[in-house]
């Protein structure tokens, strides 16, 4: 059993953690809290599926055949805490993990994981309902969902889709077509190649694409403004309603640009051969010899492209 804080302390405490992405809170609010472990093989290329109610889930790979399953059940009763339960359904080829809640949901409960898959795996649906999220070194396809809390994704070889309503999204190094959506928070996302979508409503997007693609780029923010830096150019399609964009290029850019904007300005350090109407608002026309479509679009912000 853990130390309960003073009052004035317990709320300091959650008031400096609250800003981090992966804090987790209530593991640190509940009285009562039990460990667990568990570890099964599981065939390179198979499945795993993690369903919790309330709490953080932490996957990484490693090159082991197996997946360990370690973490912590908690709850603010004794007894709430023995009704919760860990279910696990295993096979050769998948596992699905699942917190099973207490009979009276009202209160605080829940479960933190930290779980070590084979790399090549296919993370089918990884999900909690109030909790961060972190996936760190998978060679598969990985579907990642909560509803309060950030996901941060590293090192992904294979499609990433991410969504959280009320969270951050952090990530890096995936080689994949690549969607990730909130509804209250900041993207920020290097990709190396494979498609990539990003929407936002309340936050901003920072992108960088590194590798050239038939796939298209496409952000949508609803107040935030949009950063994106690409190192070789391709299709893009950034929309915001309140706020800026901005677009890096490298020098020897080719691509075709259509940018409008209902109240600000429009520059581009490239020379932009035009090809329709050219005003304070919008322009279209040519960067070198053309190429790749950059479709950039805000109604109160201003859009400016960059040379690298």
């Amino acid at each position: 059993m853990r130390k309960i804080l003073p009052g004035a302390a317990l709320v300091a405490v959650v008031a400096l953690l609250a800003a981090c992405d992966d804090f987790d809170i209530g593991g640190m609010l509940d009285r009562y809290r039990e460990d667990f472990h568990y570890s099964y093989p599981l065939s390179p290329g198979g499945s795993l599926e993690v369903e919790n109610n309330n709490g953080s889930i932490e996957i990484s790979g490693w090159d082991q055949n197996t997946v360990d399953i370690e973490g912590s059940k908690y709850a603010s009763t004794q007894e709430r805490l023995k009704e919760i339960r860990i279910d696990v359904e295993q096979s050769p080829g998948s596992i699905r993990v699942r917190t099973v809640p207490p009979l009276d949901r009202h209160g605080n409960y829940g479960a933190r994981y930290v779980i070590h898959v084979p790399r090549k795996v296919q993370l089918t649906s990884i999900a909690s309902s109030n909790g961060p999220i972190h996936v760190d070194g998978i060679e598969g396809p990985a579907k990642l969902k909560t509803s309060n809390g950030g996901i941060r994704a590293t090192e992904i070889q294979g499609t990433l889709d991410a969504q959280t309503s009320n969270g951050p999204l952090d990530i890096s190094g995936v080689e994949g077509d690549t969607t990730l959506r909130t509804s209250n928070g900041a993207i920020r996302a290097d990709v190396r190649k494979g498609g990539f979508e990003a929407n936002t409503t309340n936050g901003s997007i920072t992108a960088r694409v590194m590798d050239a693609d038939a796939k298209p780029v496409r952000l949508e923010s609803s107040n935030g403004h949009i950063d994106l830096t690409m190192d070789a150019v391709r299709e893009v399609h950034a929309d915001t309603s309140n706020s800026s964009i901005v677009v890096r290029l490298p020098a020897s850019a080719n691509a075709t640009l259509r940018a409008h904007t209902s109240n600000s300005s429009i520059s581009s350090d490239f020379d932009v051969t035009a090809h329709g109407v050219i005003s304070k608002h919008r322009l279209e026309g040519s960067i070198g010899s053309g190429g790749p479509l950059l479709d950039l679009g805000t109604s109160n912000g201003s859009i400016r492209i960059l040379r690298i």
